[in-house]
């Protein structure tokens, strides 16, 4: 059948199960700047499969819909967060969905098994069952490389990593992986496959994007859309080892300017469809059920609320019949919103909100504007019947639910056999002169490096908890550190191996594998100023004692985005970029060592995804090495000096020195807080931004480092701005110090709500007044408070001042 004509025929059967897809409302769309006004002429066209909507189904959901209350209505397009809401809640509150976020676990453990995932995941289904219309909920979570959440889950490659594998058939066998493991632990949605494509490579969730290159990423959305889901059949539920995929992050995430996070894209619209749109033509076709919103913006106006983005284009040009979900809170950025009232977003196009924490309020909210007209009852109807489509297909719904919840399914044997070769064919060979690669069989080979033997390292953000600090290889037994198992391979060729992540050896080796890179982060923490910003312990310092002493060594870097290593690829004799692989070290082993034959298992096949920086700018416009690079052991290549420049000033401070990004102290800062102050990380307007900061006692918040000079910013009228929220006060007011000198901020009252953040600027000369010494700050900020007292911090940093601003009185 020609796919003009599936596609007409899936409109036909849209249109008798009386859901005429909507346009916006012109209202609406007229708020939205000129140039954030999608035109769906210009966009690819797309259907999501006739199977979604059969007539069966949509006529069940009819009289399922002539039932309910609108109570029962508006719970349908409320998600909350596990960690904020018990199985109780539900007699009261009858919400359609629960996920659990990336430091959400069962029952408060982020390490719990799969059986007890299933088990919590079932007592909240049978909680909603037993409410209101009696419809269960759809649990998600972020099974963004494997299972990535569960111990003893499959942990393949993160994205960039895939994209340089070049192989959409790995990508499909890996959806069938890992949907197998999510259904196993009791769970039927996953919120993957990530389509940005990422251009400014200082965004910190650059890894989350397989490539720079469109095509790829559409075949690759079709392939994992598959292996998650499986083909859609009309009248058939999703088996019980499949799960509803998510395309994410709708529209251009990756395209923000300066590679800001939640930043904004200001681009004309065809760049907008060409770059950043065609990976979600192929998971509508292939069946995708939901899509994911992104924080972001598009030319100024926020994507949660761009009713010609999510409604025109999404549902109307491309057809898109399942639901649209938003990211964390993410409403709540929509101009004249909360992250607890946001009927701008749902009017918009947005089907299901997600409100981790702001659930409660939320509900109140959405329900008293469909009572008031605000949110029209056709668009409440519309959003609640692509809900239950979705459930209906997952099989949640009716007497013969669809069953998930085999934890035998997680880590299985074939599974880490897919991850293995996928790590293998991730690997991109940038450097291999005198042939120093494979290591021969036999050699003394030492393993050295902060990355040796550190599995959170090797594994990244998103794997156990959100930014994946404190993932260990006790986390995953059924997997192997970088080092031990290049060990293994060498041992078992009828070599010596020994890991030292200091370098120290007995024995002169024969060759040197070093082991280093960045350390693990997700989104916030993740974003950089440039591509030379890694952290470093003396990392260039080990490799340069090997070369000094004749060691030949192999630099193997971790990293979710290329990065500026012009000196240590030029003091490496092979250089491997290994992105973040995972849990099954083997693979690279498979790569690196040969065996007693004098050959490796498998050579190198890996390309680069993205360009690869000659200097430390971004965006890259002098690659060192253009997107499709990578060597191999059949075609061998002397690669000579590289440069060695980073092309700007390292160690130039930022214009806007800060102190707090995102509620945390960036480097060269340190954070110290007395025994009486404790911490928490919190929502102020988007997943975990800001740290709250609460004194038991009387005590002092300190931050300190390097001293700099602030003497220029004073002449030039630049203060201390603190981006944050008054929790409660104490008896004595607080105090804010810079430099040596102390101002009580008297008059600081509890902010009004949860959203209530506040900025509080203070000029540098009224610092100065009360005896700062400016030209030698090592101490850039104190708060001291009394008991009781309690703020939560967003931001702190030097700027410019608009106006002239009084001290402290």
């Amino acid at each position: 059948m020609g796919l003009t004509l599936k596609r007409t025929l899936a409109a036909m059967t849209f249109l008798v199960a009386g859901c005429v897809a909507q346009s916006a409302d012109k209202g609406l769309t007229a708020q939205i700047p000129p140039e954030a006004r999608a035109n769906p002429a210009a966009w690819p066209a797309a259907q999501s499969p006739a199977a979604l909507t059969d007539p069966a189904t949509e006529t069940s959901i009819d009289a399922l819909l002539r039932r309910m209350t609108i109570e029962q209505k508006v719970g349908q397009l409320i998600q909350a967060d596990i960690g904020s809401i018990t199985p109780a809640d539900f007699a009261r509150y009858p919400l359609g969905s629960l996920l659990a976020g990336g430091n959400s676990g069962p029952y408060g453990d982020e390490r719990a098994d799969a059986a007890k995932w299933a088990q919590l995941v079932t007592e909240f289904r049978d909680a909603s069952r037993k409410s209101g219309a009696a419809i269960p909920i759809i649990f998600g979570v972020d099974a963004v490389h494997g299972h990535s959440n569960l111990p003893g889950a499959t942990i393949f490659p993160h994205n960039i990593g895939l994209g340089a594998a070049h192989d959409p058939a790995l990508i499909r066998r890996i959806g069938v992986a890992t949907a197998a493991e999510v259904a196993g632990s009791g769970i039927e949605w996953t919120f993957a496959p990530t389509l940005a494509v990422p251009q400014d490579l200082r965004w910190g969730r650059s890894y989350e994007g397989y490539s720079s290159d469109p095509n790829l990423i559409a075949s690759y959305s079709r392939e994992m859309t598959l292996g998650l889901q499986g083909d859609l059949v009309a009248g058939e539920p999703i088996p019980a080892n499949h799960v509803a995929a998510t395309a994410k992050h709708f529209l251009a995430d990756g395209g923000t300017a300066d590679g800001r996070d939640q930043g904004d894209a200001r681009i004309p619209e065809a760049e907008l469809v060409a770059r950043h749109a065609q990976g979600y033509p192929a998971a509508i076709d292939a069946g995708a059920l939901t899509v994911m919103a992104s924080f972001s913006s598009w030319n100024g106006a926020k994507n949660h609320g761009n009713p010609s983005l999510l409604t025109d284009v999404l549902k109307g040009r491309m057809g898109f019949t399942g639901l649209v979900v938003g990211d964390w809170n993410g409403h709540g950025q929509v101009p004249g919103c909360a992250s607890t009232d946001c009927a701008a977003a749902i009017n918009a196009g947005l089907d299901l909100f997600m409100a981790p924490d702001s659930w409660k309020g939320l509900f109140a909210a959405t329900l008293r504007e469909v009572r008031n007209g605000t949110i029209p009852m056709a668009r409440l109807d519309d959003a609640v019947r692509r809900n239950l489509r979705v459930k209906y297909k997952l099989g949640l719904m009716g007497d013969k639910a669809v069953m998930r919840g085999n934890p035998a399914r997680v880590g299985a044997s074939a599974h880490l056999e897919i991850a293995r070769e996928a790590v293998a064919k991730s690997l991109v060979l940038l450097k291999n002169n005198d042939s120093i690669l494979p290591l021969r069989s036999g050699a003394n080979v030492l393993i050295a490096g902060p990355g040796a033997d550190d599995m959170a390292m090797q594994a990244g953000g998103w794997t156990i908890s959100w930014q994946g600090k404190d993932t260990t290889a006790a986390d995953f037994p059924n997997g192997q550190t970088i080092g031990r198992a290049i060990s293994d391979a060498v041992t078992t060729a009828g070599g010596k191996a020994s890991i030292s992540s200091e370098g120290s050896f007995a024995v002169k080796p024969d060759v040197a594998v070093v082991v280093l890179g960045e350390r693990p982060y997700a989104e916030f923490e993740g974003d950089v100023p440039n591509l030379a910003s890694w952290p470093q312990s003396g990392e260039q310092n080990l490799v340069a004692s090997f070369k000094a002493q004749g060691i030949p060594v192999v630099t193997v870097f971790l990293s979710g985005r290329p990065m500026f290593v012009g000196p240590l690829i030029n003091q490496s004799d092979a250089f491997v970029a290994a992105w973040l692989p995972g849990t099954q070290g083997r693979g690279i082993a498979d790569v690196l060592v040969a065996g007693t034959d004098g050959k490796p298992v498998r050579d190198f096949t890996g390309r680069l995804p993205f360009a690869w920086p000659a200097n430390a700018i971004s965006p890259i416009t002098e690659p060192l090495f253009a997107p499709g690079y990578g060597l191999d052991y059949a075609h061998p290549v002397h690669l000579g000096p590289v440069n060695e420049d980073p092309g700007i000033d390292l160690a130039q401070p930022d214009a806007a020195m800060a102190f707090f990004i995102r509620g945390k102290v960036p480097a060269p800062w340190h954070l110290s807080l007395d025994g009486s102050i404790t911490a928490r990380p919190v929502d102020l307007s988007a997943q975990e931004d800001a740290t709250q900061y609460s004194w038991a006692a009387p005590g002092t918040l300190a931050i300190d480092g390097a001293a700099v000079s602030l003497s220029q910013e004073l002449a030039d009228g630049f203060g201390l701005v603190l981006d944050w929220r008054i929790d409660r006060v104490g008896k004595e007011p607080v105090q804010v110090g810079l430099g040596g000198a102390t101002l009580n901020l008297k008059g600081l009252s509890a902010s009004a709500g949860a959203d209530a953040a506040i900025q509080t600027r203070i000029p540098l000369s009224c610092f100065s007044a009360a005896g700062a010494k400016l030209d030698s700050v090592g101490a850039p900020m104190r708060i001291i408070a009394d008991k009781g007292w309690a703020a939560t911090i967003r931001g702190a940093r030097i700027e410019a001042l608009d106006s002239k601003i009084a001290c402290p009185s």
